[in-house]
């Protein structure tokens, strides 16, 4: 009996040790890399989950979707990792769990993320006036906007759209026209209309500007900059930047169709964003264009749930994760955005026009991923991704 006491002991000593020395962050929480698992390993409930799947099944019966992938992760487990519906409904392509979407405005956390790295480098500051970088801004209209305004939506631009119209033609002085740098540059002559620093109002210019300045400050493109400094070492492989003529390394045919509208005779969703079919601008971009998976965009997630690091690579500091997570201007009576940030109540993430939406829960250690393609239905109310959320939240408090 004695012996065996023993060895128990010395089993959880060595248990103990091992666990002791298991990488944390500054807070006391765990590091994971994500590994697939049970709900009730992490203290979440199957059947509640099957049920957030049932949700997206019966949208897609009713015809409100056309597919959708979703994945819950806790603690590092993917708990939940499902698709439904098609990926391309006319041709008969089941939607897949490796079915790459058009992230859309989930590209501005990557921006954002960049900016933030070249911050940690000494390149530059948040509070570095835009001017500083490209002189086209150094006016009375947007002289005074600074590198947090535009990461915050609170700079004062109301620009409607995405660039000004029409894109510049190539010239003697500018013999590469149109370019990323050169169309975010006009903006400065349109400038503020409202004192920046005072009030949100979501600006996709701003975003645009800022993947310049991450152009300009690193000397990369921003494809080759996000490819090197955040998708490569996270091992996010099946993550793009989408350009003219790129065929995504030939995985065209893991894109989804996208469905914007319906058809006014059959009700029908008419395919309109077809893989490899033209694109808007002839250079990436920071506002959206954005090409991911749910698995790549969770590892992305998980990174900042680490606090900056993934596995053995660490791509921001702490500090930075906490800056671009915290509030910096009021949204709404409970919700306000960081740097690159939606935030409710502590639970921070993005969404894509294009019908994507991810979610971080620091406190319950929680991701969530809704990727759909048919951005219509949010404005239908087709989309459950709220009940969806909500039972996540209740397999916590139920698990089985």
């Amino acid at each position: 009996m004695l012996e065996t006491t023993s060895k128990t002991k010395r089993v959880f000593t060595i248990i103990a040790l091992w666990c002791a020395f298991l990488p944390v962050d500054l807070s006391g929480q765990r590091l994971h890399t994500l590994s697939y698992g049970n709900p009730e390993q992490v203290g979440m409930s199957s059947a509640v989950l099957a049920g957030g799947t049932g949700l997206y099944q019966e949208a897609v019966d009713k015809g409100d979707l056309v597919g959708a992938v979703l994945m819950v992760v806790r603690q590092g487990r993917i708990v939940l990792h499902d698709a439904v519906g098609w990926k391309d409904k006319a041709r008969n392509l089941a939607m897949e769990p490796n079915t790459m979407f058009r992230m859309a405005s989930n590209t501005k956390p990557l921006v954002a993320t960049a900016i933030a790295q070249l911050v940690e480098d000494g390149k530059m500051s948040y509070s570095d006036m835009v001017r500083d970088y490209m002189p086209e801004w150094d006016n009375y209209r947007s002289g005074f906007i600074n590198i947090g305004h535009l990461l915050s939506h609170s700079s004062g631009l109301r620009i409607s759209s995405l660039f000004l119209g029409p894109l510049m033609e190539p010239s003697a002085q500018h013999p590469n026209a149109p370019t990323l740098q050169l169309e975010s540059a006009r903006f400065g002559s349109i400038g503020a209309e409202v004192t920046p620093g005072q009030s949100y109002s979501y600006n996709n210019p701003g975003y645009n500007t800022l993947a310049a300045l991450v152009e300009i400050v690193s000397g990369q493109l921003l494809e080759e900059y996000l490819e090197a400094n955040v998708y490569n070492p996270l091992g996010m492989e099946d993550s793009y930047n989408h350009q003219i003529g790129h065929d995504l390394e030939g995985k065209l045919n893991r894109m989804g169709e996208v469905y914007y509208r319906r058809s006014s005779e059959t009700e029908e969703w008419i395919p309109e964003g077809t893989p490899g079919g033209p694109v808007a601008f002839p250079f990436a971009r920071g506002s959206g264009g954005m090409i991911s998976t749910a698995i790549d965009y969770a590892i992305f997630c998980q990174m900042l749930l680490n606090g900056g690091i993934y596995g053995d690579t660490r791509i921001l500091d702490e500090a930075s994760v906490q800056l671009l997570t915290s509030p910096k201007i009021t949204v709404g009576e409970t919700s306000s955005y960081g740097y690159g940030f939606s935030i409710d109540n502590g639970v921070y993430g993005h969404s894509g026009s294009d019908g994507t939406r991810a979610w971080i829960d620091p406190e319950r250690e929680i991701i969530a991923i809704v990727f759909t393609q048919t951005p219509g239905a949010r404005r239908e109310g087709g989309n459950p991704w709220e009940r969806f959320r909500d039972l996540i939240n209740l397999s916590i408090n139920n698990p089985s």
